[in-house]
């Protein structure tokens, strides 16, 4: 990688992500040639969110290569009941960005470790750890941007269908407004770009549901530059027409209160990935979910656990990706 960092796919060229993709193929396939590879060195994992994938991944990525990763709790303060914020402090190992700057935990850090993780309530949280540290930063997940998912989802499509160019993705969900943002699957569609895969985004005509500002921009500007094609169909049925991959994104957000999941009840069920759905797709499509999945809403369970399902490969690929994530940036 030529970049320093791991922000958006956006900042990397197609060699480089090929570069990363032959990497994890390498590792994945002899993964005890790679076991001392980052002996000695140090991953810090700062965490503003609960996570599964991500810390579980990256932390045996790090042992199974030979190093070590710190587990950083540090959920914001405003997170917490406002009646027992003064006891927040004992169940956390840090804050960001209240009484020590990002500036100085950045710093500091780079004095300790060889790689910053950092997952997010804020892009600017990432911002400033990228601006301030000496050493490496992955944005972990923030609300405009998951890299590390989207670099794994590549390389998951490259395993079973053997190539990009030519194939044809159907992302179906809430590509806009969702509460965290849809970091994943705008990361996918900058990738997808850079790599030559067609993509039909497919979400409910109101503009809270639809793709928008700076990374939207960036993924058709990256597939003007690659002759790719990216483009809105409302109409979920011809979206996955002929689809080589469905890609099941998120559609409902129970933190988002009873009236804003009453509105998604009625806007999203033609957009759940169920057996009808899947049918309109080619024979031997491939249905992805970077998970947790909403079982019974976004996507059905014969679906998941059927036979065009691939995401559980998907979730394994995220330790084999991010071990060559890794080692790009610690061996530098």
């Amino acid at each position: 990688m030529v970049s320093k960092h791991l922000r958006s796919l956006h900042f990397l060229s197609r060699d480089e992500i090929e570069t990363i993709l032959e990497l994890t193929r390498d590792i994945k396939q002899k993964p005890a040639e790679y076991a001392h590879t980052l002996a000695g060195k140090t991953l810090a994992m700062l965490f503003e969110l609960p996570s599964l994938r991500t810390r579980n991944s990256f932390e045996t990525a790090m042992t199974q290569l030979g190093g070590h990763a710190i587990f950083i709790k540090c959920p914001p303060e405003e997170s917490f009941p406002e009646k027992s914020r003064e006891l927040a402090g004992f169940v956390v190992d840090t804050w960001l960005g209240t009484m020590e700057s990002i500036k100085d935990k950045a710093k500091v850090l780079s004095r300790y470790a060889d790689v910053i993780m950092c997952r997010a309530t804020k892009d600017e949280t990432v911002e400033a750890l990228i601006k301030y540290s000496d050493i490496p930063v992955i944005d972990g997940m923030t609300p405009s941007f998951h890299p590390c998912q989207a670099l794994t989802d590549l390389f998951t499509i490259w395993e079973k269908k053997g190539r990009f160019k030519g194939l044809e993705m159907a992302i179906v969900g809430d590509l806009g407004s969702q509460q965290d943002g849809a970091n994943a699957a705008n990361s996918l569609m900058i990738g997808c770009a850079k790599m030559g895969i067609d993509v039909t985004a497919s979400c409910p005509e109101m503009n809270r549901f639809m793709p928008y500002g700076k990374p939207w921009e960036w993924a058709l500007e990256d597939a003007k530059e690659t002759g790719t094609r990216i483009e809105i169909e409302h109409d979920p049925q011809k979206a996955v027409k002929d689809a080589d991959v469905i890609y099941a994104y998120y559609q409902y957000s129970f933190e988002a209160g009873p009236e804003k999941m009453r509105e998604r009840m009625v806007m999203f069920p033609p957009y759940q990935v169920n057996t009808k759905l899947v049918d309109q797709a080619k024979p031997d499509v491939i249905v992805m979910h970077c998970l947790p999945a909403y079982r019974g809403l976004e996507i059905t369970d014969p679906v998941i656990d059927g036979p065009h399902s691939v995401v559980y490969d998907q979730a394994e690929n995220r330790l084999h990706t991010q071990k060559a994530i890794l080692i790009s940036l610690a061996k530098k």
